[in-house]
């Protein structure tokens, strides 16, 4: 019921050593405060006046107060040990993610790893927090009560020892229980969590398609499965805790009655019989402390796990070379590469291109034909499955190579924009660009309307809890960081219009043309009005390049690239 791996936290064993000497001292405490009562109680029914029992009842107070301060003082050290632990935790995952690429994301859900980082980790700050604080005091303060209570009176003892395995054993049945029911609940909070992030990711799809209203019965079902699980891990939970205090009252209750009778026959004095009585419901505590807040842990429990496996991941072997700056001369090919997804079986296959130099590229089919799988191979972010790539006069196996994406420039259908002011975003990845530059890519950008309207102009905070933006204003932030840093000659987009209105579209197509001169450019999409701009295009069909060209070939050429077009027709494709 204890996971071992907690221990194996960084900072663990300082924090560990720190609270066993404090539960200690918090143990002899607690028999301070015990036996001082009892002596206290033992003198006043022996008739001595309460004046001349006052050291007792001082001792008692004092015992009383440093025992619940030194547990503020627990308290105070597992809170900033469990803070720092869930922060590491945290920048770990998000720096994982990030080596991982997408392909992590791909596999596990976005709403999953969204809410893995976020409600997650919170979840592991309290696991933590709860489980050194029960474990440790439930291993400390009941052995050194025990071999009190051993001192008092050694059959009452016998009898405390006896009894505490029954009611540990009834807890483990109980938490085995709690537990399969609880990775139940985890496993329909992932579904329920990645179903509602593609819902919302695909809500215009589903309500172009009028199919809105049938897919919420598919996320209403989902919600009901996620509560009917939690549901029943409370069930569980409420029964195993009422069972423990009934269990342990009753201890208590039979251990009272015993040294009632005991006292009654003369074989035990008031004081040790009332000293035991007041311990034993401190002997129980820690257990019943520990049982309780085991359900509250499950979760954390889980989440620990879903991190680790996720830290655990090797990272993909990337190929030990070094590229130069992409140039004119340079050349990239894929020699029949193909790549799987493991669990999908969907594929990119047959795959034969050739790039040269500086040009713009576009790669266009249905959705599911294979863009987005085809931009993540040239970006480095999915190894091929089989197939050779050849950059720059050397095979590799994968584009996951430092020095190629240090040149890219990538732009995808919502740009982020973090939470900081304008010109920091406009700058990210050329922090130290002088503000006259900010300025001129503003100015080629279009974002002049925008910094006139804002209260203290670059200077104003955007992004998350503060200033909103439309669509097309992101994305022309996105087209001001490439505008700014030309050492990156490869740009790829990811459907970067795929939201935009047409109007807002054919602006921003103005301001996006002259920034792919001397770039070699690759440009996914789905709105075919782009294609008269691009130097070749790759024509992707379930998964293969069927057709590839310049514009001029593949309409002599009367195929499936036609075929697209005569689909799109009085649409996207008239304008531009």
């Amino acid at each position: 019921m204890i996971d071992r791996l907690l221990f194996k936290i960084k900072g663990s064993r300082h924090i560990m050593i720190r609270l066993v000497g404090l539960y200690v001292l918090q143990a002899f405490l607690i028999l301070g405060q015990g036996l001082s009562l009892a002596a206290l109680l033992t003198g006043l029914w022996q008739g001595h006046t309460l004046l001349s029992q006052v050291y007792w009842l001082i001792g008692f107070i004092v015992c009383y107060l440093l025992r619940h301060g030194l547990t503020e003082v627990g308290n105070g050290w597992l809170d900033r040990y469990s803070s720092v632990a869930a922060q590491n935790f945290r920048q770990q995952l998000l720096k994982k993610v990030f080596e991982l690429g997408p392909v992590i994301v791909q596999r596990e859900g976005t709403g999953n790893m969204v809410t893995l980082a976020l409600d997650g980790i919170k979840e592991v700050e309290n696991y933590i927090q709860l489980i050194y604080s029960k474990v440790i005091s439930m291993m400390i303060i009941p052995v050194l009560l025990l071999i009190a209570c051993f001192w008092l009176d050694w059959i009452s003892g016998v009898v405390m020892l006896l009894v505490y395995p029954l009611i540990v054993l009834f807890m483990i049945i109980l938490g085995y229980a709690a537990k399969a029911k609880a990775d139940r609940q985890f496993a329909a909070f992932q579904v329920l969590s990645n179903h509602f992030i593609d819902s919302l990711r695909g809500i215009d799809t589903l309500k172009y398609f009028g199919l809105s209203k049938r897919y919420s019965q598919s996320i209403y079902r989902s919600s009901e499965q996620f509560r009917k699980s939690t549901m029943s891990v409370i069930k569980v939970a409420m029964l195993s805790t009422f069972a423990l205090d009934f269990f342990t009252t009753l201890a208590i209750a039979v251990l009272a009655v015993f040294l009632g009778l005991r006292l009654i026959n003369g074989h035990l004095l008031l004081f040790p019989a009332l000293a035991i009585l007041i311990l034993a419901p401190e002997y129980f505590l820690p257990i019943r402390n520990f049982a309780s807040d085991y359900h509250a842990t499950l979760n954390g429990k889980n989440s620990f796990h879903a991190v680790l496996k996720i830290l655990n991941m090797p990272l993909p072997k990337k190929p030990a070379i070094k590229l130069h700056q992409w140039s004119d001369n340079d050349q990239l090919t894929f020699d029949d590469v193909k790549f799987t997804y493991p669990h999908e079986g969907s594929e990119l296959a047959n795959l034969n291109l050739t790039v040269k130099g500086y040009q713009k590229i576009g790669i266009i089919g249905m959705s599911g034909a294979g863009k987005t799988t085809l931009i993540n191979l040239l970006s480095g972010f999915l190894a091929p499955t089989t197939g050779k790539i050849n950059i720059q006069d050397q095979e590799v196996a994968t584009l996951d190579i430092n020095s190629w994406q240090k040149q890219i420039l990538y732009i995808p259908q919502t740009p982020y924009i973090f939470a900081d002011t304008l010109k920091n975003n406009i700058a990210f990845y050329t922090p130290d660009v002088s503000e006259d530059k900010i300025k001129e890519a503003i100015h080629v950008v279009g974002l002049d309307d925008l910094v006139a309207e804002l209260p203290q102009g670059l200077s104003t905070m955007i992004g998350s809890g503060h200033r909103a933006l439309s669509g097309g204003q992101a994305q022309r932030i996105a087209l001001a960081r490439a505008f700014l840093d030309p050492s990156r000659k490869v740009m790829i987009f990811d459907e970067p219009t795929a939201h935009l209105d047409i109007e807002t579209e054919l602006e921003l197509k103005k301001r996006m043309i002259p920034l792919m001169e001397n770039r070699l450019v690759f440009f996914a999409t789905h709105r075919l009005h782009w294609m008269k701009q691009m130097d070749h295009i790759l024509v992707l069909k379930n998964g293969k390049l069927i057709e590839q060209g310049t514009y001029q070939q593949l309409l002599d050429k009367q195929g499936y690239f036609v075929e697209l077009l005569n689909q799109t027709k009085g649409k996207e494709i008239t304008h531009g």
